[in-house]
Protein backbone atom coordinates (compact mmCIF):
# COMPACT_ATOMS: atom_id res chain seq x y z
CA UNK A 1 0.00 0.00 0.00
CA UNK A 2 1.29 3.46 -0.92
CA UNK A 3 1.50 5.69 2.14
CA UNK A 4 -0.02 9.13 1.85
CA UNK A 5 0.16 12.55 3.46
CA UNK A 6 -3.35 12.98 4.82
CA UNK A 7 -4.75 16.08 6.51
CA UNK A 8 -7.83 15.73 8.68
CA UNK A 9 -9.79 18.89 9.50
CA UNK A 10 -11.79 18.39 12.69
CA UNK A 11 -10.55 16.54 15.76
CA UNK A 12 -13.73 15.36 17.48
CA UNK A 13 -14.51 11.69 18.06
CA UNK A 14 -14.87 11.00 14.33
CA UNK A 15 -11.71 12.84 13.29
CA UNK A 16 -9.69 11.32 16.14
CA UNK A 17 -10.81 7.81 15.24
CA UNK A 18 -10.07 8.36 11.55
CA UNK A 19 -6.63 9.70 12.43
CA UNK A 20 -5.88 6.72 14.67
CA UNK A 21 -6.83 4.14 12.08
CA UNK A 22 -5.09 5.93 9.18
CA UNK A 23 -1.90 6.40 11.21
CA UNK A 24 -1.98 2.77 12.30
CA UNK A 25 -2.02 1.83 8.61
CA UNK A 26 1.24 3.75 8.18
CA UNK A 27 0.02 7.01 6.65
CA UNK A 28 1.46 10.42 7.50
CA UNK A 29 -1.49 11.99 9.29
CA UNK A 30 -1.96 15.58 10.40
CA UNK A 31 -5.06 16.71 12.27
CA UNK A 32 -6.10 20.36 12.47
CA UNK A 33 -8.73 21.39 15.00
CA UNK A 34 -9.54 24.92 16.08
CA UNK A 35 -11.00 23.68 19.38
CA UNK A 36 -14.18 25.60 18.74
CA UNK A 37 -16.41 26.10 21.80
CA UNK A 38 -19.42 23.83 21.49
CA UNK A 39 -17.68 20.61 20.47
CA UNK A 40 -20.31 17.87 20.50
CA UNK A 41 -17.74 15.26 21.55
CA UNK A 42 -16.46 17.25 24.53
CA UNK A 43 -19.95 17.97 25.82
CA UNK A 44 -21.35 14.48 25.38
CA UNK A 45 -21.72 11.57 27.76
CA UNK A 46 -22.51 8.60 25.61
CA UNK A 47 -24.96 5.77 26.12
CA UNK A 48 -23.90 2.73 24.12
CA UNK A 49 -27.17 0.84 23.77
CA UNK A 50 -28.74 1.04 20.29
CA UNK A 51 -30.56 -2.29 20.43
CA UNK A 52 -33.87 -1.01 21.80
CA UNK A 53 -34.08 1.92 19.39
CA UNK A 54 -37.43 2.11 17.62
CA UNK A 55 -36.16 4.17 14.71
CA UNK A 56 -37.37 2.59 11.49
CA UNK A 57 -34.29 3.41 9.42
CA UNK A 58 -32.60 0.03 9.05
CA UNK A 59 -29.43 1.55 7.58
CA UNK A 60 -28.99 3.74 10.65
CA UNK A 61 -29.70 0.81 12.97
CA UNK A 62 -27.12 -1.35 11.21
CA UNK A 63 -24.48 1.34 11.66
CA UNK A 64 -25.38 1.89 15.32
CA UNK A 65 -25.25 -1.84 16.12
CA UNK A 66 -21.89 -2.20 14.39
CA UNK A 67 -20.68 0.87 16.27
CA UNK A 68 -21.68 -0.59 19.64
CA UNK A 69 -20.23 -3.96 18.72
CA UNK A 70 -16.88 -2.42 17.77
CA UNK A 71 -16.18 -0.94 21.22
CA UNK A 72 -14.68 -4.03 22.92
CA UNK A 73 -12.21 -4.52 20.05
CA UNK A 74 -11.30 -0.82 20.02
CA UNK A 75 -10.74 -0.68 23.76
CA UNK A 76 -8.56 -3.79 23.49
CA UNK A 77 -6.52 -2.18 20.67
CA UNK A 78 -6.03 0.98 22.69
CA UNK A 79 -4.94 -1.07 25.69
CA UNK A 80 -2.32 -2.78 23.50
CA UNK A 81 -1.15 0.71 22.53
CA UNK A 82 -0.71 1.57 26.21
CA UNK A 83 -3.92 3.61 26.56
CA UNK A 84 -6.11 2.45 29.45
CA UNK A 85 -8.12 5.46 30.66
CA UNK A 86 -10.55 5.50 27.74
CA UNK A 87 -13.71 6.64 29.53
CA UNK A 88 -15.59 3.50 28.41
CA UNK A 89 -17.19 1.05 30.82
CA UNK A 90 -19.78 -1.66 30.40
CA UNK A 91 -22.24 -1.03 33.24
CA UNK A 92 -25.46 -2.27 31.67
CA UNK A 93 -28.41 -0.22 30.48
CA UNK A 94 -31.75 0.18 32.21
CA UNK A 95 -34.65 1.00 29.88
CA UNK A 96 -37.63 2.20 31.92
CA UNK A 97 -41.33 2.72 31.21
CA UNK A 98 -44.29 3.59 33.43
CA UNK A 99 -46.55 1.05 31.73
CA UNK A 100 -45.75 -2.61 32.29
CA UNK A 101 -46.99 -3.55 28.80
CA UNK A 102 -44.59 -1.05 27.20
CA UNK A 103 -41.68 -2.52 29.11
CA UNK A 104 -42.75 -6.03 28.11
CA UNK A 105 -42.77 -5.02 24.43
CA UNK A 106 -39.23 -3.66 24.77
CA UNK A 107 -38.16 -6.89 26.46
CA UNK A 108 -39.48 -8.87 23.48
CA UNK A 109 -37.82 -6.46 21.03
CA UNK A 110 -34.47 -6.91 22.77
CA UNK A 111 -34.86 -10.70 22.67
CA UNK A 112 -35.63 -10.60 18.95
CA UNK A 113 -32.62 -8.44 18.19
CA UNK A 114 -30.27 -10.47 20.35
CA UNK A 115 -30.03 -13.12 17.63
CA UNK A 116 -28.08 -10.67 15.45
CA UNK A 117 -26.40 -8.77 18.28
CA UNK A 118 -24.90 -11.12 20.86
CA UNK A 119 -23.21 -8.15 22.54
CA UNK A 120 -26.58 -7.28 24.11
CA UNK A 121 -25.74 -9.89 26.75
CA UNK A 122 -28.25 -11.07 29.31
CA UNK A 123 -31.71 -9.46 29.19
CA UNK A 124 -33.84 -9.10 32.34
CA UNK A 125 -37.33 -7.79 32.97
CA UNK A 126 -37.44 -5.80 36.21
CA UNK A 127 -40.25 -4.85 38.57
CA UNK A 128 -40.20 -1.48 40.37
CA UNK A 129 -38.69 -3.15 43.44
CA UNK A 130 -35.97 -4.79 41.38
CA UNK A 131 -35.18 -1.48 39.65
CA UNK A 132 -34.56 0.14 43.02
CA UNK A 133 -31.72 -2.33 43.63
CA UNK A 134 -30.01 -1.26 40.39
CA UNK A 135 -30.70 2.46 40.74
CA UNK A 136 -32.01 3.59 44.16
CA UNK A 137 -32.62 7.21 43.15
CA UNK A 138 -35.26 6.39 40.52
CA UNK A 139 -38.98 6.91 40.95
CA UNK A 140 -40.84 3.81 42.12
CA UNK A 141 -43.31 4.01 39.22
CA UNK A 142 -41.16 2.29 36.60
CA UNK A 143 -40.93 -1.16 35.10
CA UNK A 144 -37.76 -1.85 33.20
CA UNK A 145 -35.57 -3.93 30.93
CA UNK A 146 -31.94 -4.41 31.89
CA UNK A 147 -29.45 -5.07 29.07
CA UNK A 148 -26.15 -6.41 30.32
CA UNK A 149 -24.22 -5.18 27.29
CA UNK A 150 -25.12 -1.50 27.69
CA UNK A 151 -22.24 0.85 28.39
CA UNK A 152 -21.28 4.43 29.09
CA UNK A 153 -18.50 6.50 27.58
CA UNK A 154 -16.96 9.86 28.38
CA UNK A 155 -16.59 11.47 24.96
CA UNK A 156 -13.76 13.79 25.88
CA UNK A 157 -11.71 11.00 27.46
CA UNK A 158 -12.24 8.62 24.56
CA UNK A 159 -11.31 11.30 22.03
CA UNK A 160 -8.08 12.02 23.92
CA UNK A 161 -7.32 8.30 24.07
CA UNK A 162 -7.61 8.05 20.29
CA UNK A 163 -5.44 11.15 19.84
CA UNK A 164 -2.75 9.81 22.18
CA UNK A 165 -2.77 6.47 20.39
CA UNK A 166 -2.60 8.13 16.96
CA UNK A 167 0.44 10.12 18.10
CA UNK A 168 2.17 6.85 18.96
CA UNK A 169 1.86 5.98 15.26
CA UNK A 170 3.28 9.33 14.18
CA UNK A 171 0.16 11.47 13.76
CA UNK A 172 0.57 15.21 14.32
CA UNK A 173 -2.01 17.54 15.81
CA UNK A 174 -2.29 21.31 15.34
CA UNK A 175 -4.64 23.75 17.03
CA UNK A 176 -5.78 26.40 14.58
CA UNK A 177 -8.28 27.29 11.90
CA UNK A 178 -7.83 25.43 8.63
CA UNK A 179 -9.07 26.96 5.38
CA UNK A 180 -9.59 25.40 1.98
CA UNK A 181 -8.32 27.12 -1.17
CA UNK A 182 -9.67 26.11 -4.56
CA UNK A 183 -6.74 25.65 -6.93
CA UNK A 184 -8.25 24.76 -10.33
CA UNK A 185 -9.04 21.04 -10.06
CA UNK A 186 -8.07 20.42 -6.44
CA UNK A 187 -8.30 21.90 -2.97
CA UNK A 188 -5.40 23.06 -0.82
CA UNK A 189 -5.29 23.31 2.97
CA UNK A 190 -4.06 26.51 4.55
CA UNK A 191 -3.15 26.79 8.22
CA UNK A 192 -2.33 30.35 9.31
CA UNK A 193 -2.16 31.20 5.58
CA UNK A 194 0.56 28.59 5.04
CA UNK A 195 -0.03 25.82 2.52
CA UNK A 196 0.18 22.32 3.93
CA UNK A 197 1.20 19.28 1.91
CA UNK A 198 -1.64 16.81 1.40
CA UNK A 199 -2.29 13.91 -0.94
CA UNK A 200 -5.73 13.54 0.59
CA UNK A 201 -7.93 15.77 2.74
CA UNK A 202 -10.54 14.51 5.20
CA UNK A 203 -13.30 16.76 6.51
CA UNK A 204 -14.67 15.66 9.89
CA UNK A 205 -15.48 19.03 11.44
CA UNK A 206 -19.11 18.28 12.21
CA UNK A 207 -21.55 21.17 12.43
CA UNK A 208 -18.97 23.60 11.02
CA UNK A 209 -18.67 21.85 7.63
CA UNK A 210 -20.95 24.29 5.72
CA UNK A 211 -18.74 27.24 6.64
CA UNK A 212 -15.55 25.39 5.68
CA UNK A 213 -16.70 24.47 2.15
CA UNK A 214 -19.01 27.40 1.37
CA UNK A 215 -16.73 28.73 -1.40
CA UNK A 216 -17.01 25.52 -3.44
CA UNK A 217 -20.30 24.13 -2.12
CA UNK A 218 -22.63 26.97 -1.11
CA UNK A 219 -25.39 24.42 -0.48
CA UNK A 220 -24.53 22.03 2.36
CA UNK A 221 -27.42 20.61 4.35
CA UNK A 222 -25.59 19.83 7.58
CA UNK A 223 -27.56 21.42 10.40
CA UNK A 224 -26.27 22.18 13.88
CA UNK A 225 -28.48 21.12 16.77
CA UNK A 226 -27.70 22.58 20.18
CA UNK A 227 -27.52 20.27 23.19
CA UNK A 228 -27.34 21.33 26.82
CA UNK A 229 -26.16 18.62 29.21
CA UNK A 230 -25.90 18.98 33.00
CA UNK A 231 -23.41 17.38 35.37
CA UNK A 232 -24.49 16.83 38.98
CA UNK A 233 -22.88 15.24 42.02
CA UNK A 234 -24.55 12.99 44.57
CA UNK A 235 -23.21 12.09 48.01
CA UNK A 236 -23.47 8.82 49.92
CA UNK A 237 -23.89 6.66 46.83
CA UNK A 238 -21.44 4.38 45.01
CA UNK A 239 -22.36 5.30 41.44
CA UNK A 240 -19.61 3.63 39.41
CA UNK A 241 -21.59 0.44 38.78
CA UNK A 242 -24.97 2.07 38.22
CA UNK A 243 -26.43 1.40 34.77
CA UNK A 244 -27.18 4.09 32.23
CA UNK A 245 -30.89 4.96 32.32
CA UNK A 246 -32.99 5.32 29.18
CA UNK A 247 -36.56 6.54 29.74
CA UNK A 248 -39.10 7.26 27.02
CA UNK A 249 -38.35 10.41 25.03
CA UNK A 250 -35.03 12.18 24.61
CA UNK A 251 -33.80 12.47 28.20
CA UNK A 252 -31.25 10.21 29.88
CA UNK A 253 -29.21 9.67 33.03
CA UNK A 254 -25.59 8.50 32.81
CA UNK A 255 -23.85 7.68 36.12
CA UNK A 256 -20.05 7.79 36.38
CA UNK A 257 -17.74 7.11 39.30
CA UNK A 258 -17.38 9.14 42.50
CA UNK A 259 -20.96 10.43 42.52
CA UNK A 260 -20.82 12.07 39.09
CA UNK A 261 -24.06 11.85 37.12
CA UNK A 262 -24.75 13.36 33.70
CA UNK A 263 -28.34 14.25 32.79
CA UNK A 264 -29.55 15.46 29.46
CA UNK A 265 -30.42 16.67 26.99
CA UNK A 266 -32.00 19.41 24.91
CA UNK A 267 -32.52 19.38 21.13
CA UNK A 268 -32.49 23.00 19.95
CA UNK A 269 -32.55 23.99 16.30
CA UNK A 270 -32.56 27.80 16.72
CA UNK A 271 -29.32 28.93 18.34
CA UNK A 272 -26.86 30.66 15.93
CA UNK A 273 -24.03 28.69 17.62
CA UNK A 274 -24.73 30.42 20.92
CA UNK A 275 -22.95 28.47 23.67
CA UNK A 276 -24.85 30.09 26.54
CA UNK A 277 -26.58 27.86 29.06
CA UNK A 278 -30.19 29.00 29.10
CA UNK A 279 -32.76 29.02 31.88
CA UNK A 280 -35.23 27.22 29.63
CA UNK A 281 -32.76 24.52 28.72
CA UNK A 282 -31.64 23.98 32.30
CA UNK A 283 -35.23 23.82 33.52
CA UNK A 284 -36.12 21.27 30.83
CA UNK A 285 -33.22 19.00 31.77
CA UNK A 286 -33.56 19.16 35.55
CA UNK A 287 -37.36 19.04 35.61
CA UNK A 288 -37.35 15.82 33.62
CA UNK A 289 -34.36 14.36 35.50
CA UNK A 290 -36.04 14.87 38.87
CA UNK A 291 -39.31 13.45 37.58
CA UNK A 292 -37.43 10.31 36.56
CA UNK A 293 -35.10 10.22 39.56
CA UNK A 294 -36.48 12.20 42.54
CA UNK A 295 -33.63 10.85 44.63
CA UNK A 296 -31.36 13.33 42.84
CA UNK A 297 -33.18 16.36 44.30
CA UNK A 298 -30.39 17.20 46.74
CA UNK A 299 -27.58 16.63 44.26
CA UNK A 300 -25.16 19.49 43.60
CA UNK A 301 -25.37 21.09 40.15
CA UNK A 302 -21.73 21.17 39.06
CA UNK A 303 -21.85 22.47 35.49
CA UNK A 304 -23.85 22.46 32.28
CA UNK A 305 -22.08 21.86 28.99
CA UNK A 306 -23.16 22.89 25.50
CA UNK A 307 -22.40 21.07 22.27
CA UNK A 308 -23.61 21.28 18.67
CA UNK A 309 -24.59 17.99 17.05
CA UNK A 310 -24.23 17.76 13.25
CA UNK A 311 -27.43 16.50 11.62
CA UNK A 312 -27.73 15.40 8.01
CA UNK A 313 -30.95 14.91 6.00
CA UNK A 314 -33.04 12.05 7.40
CA UNK A 315 -30.73 12.08 10.44
CA UNK A 316 -28.51 9.47 8.78
CA UNK A 317 -24.70 9.77 8.92
CA UNK A 318 -22.94 10.05 5.57
CA UNK A 319 -19.42 9.50 4.29
CA UNK A 320 -17.64 9.54 0.94
CA UNK A 321 -15.87 11.88 -1.45
CA UNK A 322 -16.65 15.58 -1.60
CA UNK A 323 -18.40 16.05 -4.96
CA UNK A 324 -16.01 17.38 -7.57
CA UNK A 325 -12.82 16.49 -5.68
CA UNK A 326 -11.43 12.96 -5.83
CA UNK A 327 -8.81 13.65 -3.15
CA UNK A 328 -11.22 15.10 -0.56
CA UNK A 329 -13.30 12.92 1.76
CA UNK A 330 -15.88 13.73 4.38
CA UNK A 331 -18.00 12.12 7.05
CA UNK A 332 -20.76 13.92 8.90
CA UNK A 333 -24.27 13.84 10.33
CA UNK A 334 -23.71 11.64 13.37
CA UNK A 335 -26.28 13.57 15.38
CA UNK A 336 -27.09 12.34 18.88
CA UNK A 337 -25.53 8.92 18.22
CA UNK A 338 -22.03 10.29 17.66
CA UNK A 339 -20.35 8.40 20.47
CA UNK A 340 -22.03 5.16 19.44
CA UNK A 341 -21.17 5.41 15.74
CA UNK A 342 -18.15 7.75 15.59
CA UNK A 343 -15.28 5.39 16.48
CA UNK A 344 -16.52 2.69 14.10
CA UNK A 345 -17.28 5.13 11.29
CA UNK A 346 -13.76 6.53 11.67
CA UNK A 347 -12.40 3.02 11.11
CA UNK A 348 -14.60 2.55 8.06
CA UNK A 349 -13.67 5.96 6.63
CA UNK A 350 -9.97 5.09 6.99
CA UNK A 351 -10.62 1.83 5.14
CA UNK A 352 -12.55 3.67 2.41
CA UNK A 353 -9.73 6.18 1.88
CA UNK A 354 -7.07 3.47 1.69
CA UNK A 355 -9.10 0.97 -0.37
CA UNK A 356 -9.26 -1.61 2.42
CA UNK A 357 -12.13 -4.03 2.95
CA UNK A 358 -15.15 -2.51 4.68
CA UNK A 359 -18.17 -3.64 6.66
CA UNK A 360 -20.39 -0.79 5.48
CA UNK A 361 -21.66 -0.16 1.96
CA UNK A 362 -20.76 3.47 1.12
CA UNK A 363 -23.80 3.67 -1.16
CA UNK A 364 -26.03 3.43 1.91
CA UNK A 365 -24.42 6.56 3.39
CA UNK A 366 -24.00 8.66 0.27
CA UNK A 367 -22.92 12.28 0.81
CA UNK A 368 -24.89 13.52 -2.22
CA UNK A 369 -27.92 14.23 -0.02
CA UNK A 370 -25.99 17.09 1.59
CA UNK A 371 -25.67 18.98 -1.68
CA UNK A 372 -29.00 18.49 -3.44
CA UNK A 373 -30.98 21.68 -4.04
Amino acid sequence: MIMSDIIIIGGGILGASTAYHLAKLGNNVTVIDKEEPGSATDAAAGIICPWISQRRNKVWYSLAVKGAGYYPALIHELKQDGITNTGYKKTGALVIRTEKKQAERLFKLAEERQADAKEIGAISFLSPNQIAKHMPVLSEQYFGVHLEGGARVDGKLLKQSLIDAAKKYGAKFHVGEAKLKNNSSHLEVLLNDEKMKADQIVLTNGAWLPDLIKATHPICKVKAQKAQISHIHVKNHETDEWPVVIPAGTKYIVPFSNGKIVVGTTHEDEHQFNTNVTAKGLHEILHQALHIAPGLAKAELVETKVGFRPAAPNFLPVFGRLPGYQEVYLANGLGSSGLTTGPFLGKELAAFITNQSMELDPNDYNVSCLFEE
